[in-house]
């Protein structure tokens, strides 16, 4: 059987490896080098190659020892300890913190490939997502009551969220929108504007019309909402801006040729 350890490792080991793949053949790779580690052809950028594929095996190499030691399957515990049973746990509470730190994986690896500043940012959203994680771990075992440790952990990290994620999501959506305005054309620009707005404005009246709506499904939404604008400024970002008319120069223009025509009246 395997466990949920295995299947987390396991699941992150491919998804480096085909990274490492579509790394390879976006930045050179020939033939069939990137799938054969370079045996028959060329893997591209080689630090990318090998940086993914060394941290693909490095997770295909812990999800098998997770597995062979059952990753601390209750029963595997009773039979190492020489008891009966093992006292049963808290279960773990959902965290969106995981899906966070996937799209900050997935830029990261778009960044490599890209730009020096969107692997900066991949890489912000990586160790964000891990520390919240981290902290949504340890409030989840600090106690054996789910609200009491739902209480302790918003006393500990909702002073630092709360200014921090404010600050953080504004600006990052603005950048993003910027880039997205830049990218297209101007009755574009008015659209997508709008769009913005209508979907922030409509979030705000949904949360006002019904305040015990379940916190998890607002900050889906909001969750979804956000990667959609990072993901359109990323993309828009990396195509570049449009091509903007020089209104001064050719006014200059035609001021000079106003005056010389005046000058040979005279």
């Amino acid at each position: 059987m395997f466990t949920t350890g295995f299947k987390f490792f396991f699941g992150l080991a491919l998804a480096l490896m085909g990274a490492a793949v579509i790394v390879g053949y976006a930045t050179g790779g020939g033939h069939v080098g990137p799938i054969s580690l370079g045996w028959k052809g060329g893997v591209g950028n080689h630090v990318s190659y090998v940086v993914l594929m060394g941290l693909g095996v490095v997770a295909m190499t812990i999800s098998f020892v997770i597995v062979a030691f059952r990753d601390a399957d209750p029963a595997a515990q009773a039979h190492y300890l020489g008891v009966d049973s093992v006292a049963p746990t808290t279960p773990v509470t959902g965290s969106p913190w995981p899906v966070v730190g996937a799209f900050g994986a997935v830029v990261t690896t778009l960044g490599i490939a890209l730009s020096t500043p969107v692997i900066i940012l991949g890489v912000v959203i990586c160790v964000l997502a891990a520390f919240e994680w981290t902290m949504d771990a340890w409030a989840d075992r600090a106690t054996g009551d789910p609200e009491a440790n739902r209480a302790l952990r918003d006393r500990v990290m909702a002073p630092v969220e709360i200014p921090v994620g404010g600050v953080l999501l504004v600006a990052g959506m603005a950048l993003a929108a910027s880039r997205i305005f830049l990218n297209v054309s101007k009755n574009g620009a008015v659209f997508w504007a709008g769009a913005i707005a209508v979907t922030v404005f409509g979030l705000g009246i949904l949360y006002a019309a019904k305040p015990k709506m379940n916190k998890n499904v607002l900050a889906g939404l909001v969750l979804a909402t956000s990667v959609a604008v990072l993901a359109g400024g990323i993309v828009t970002a990396v195509d570049g801006e449009r091509e903007f008319e020089k209104h001064g120069e050719h006014g200059e223009e035609h001021g000079e040729d106003h005056s010389e025509k005046g000058e040979a009246s005279e």
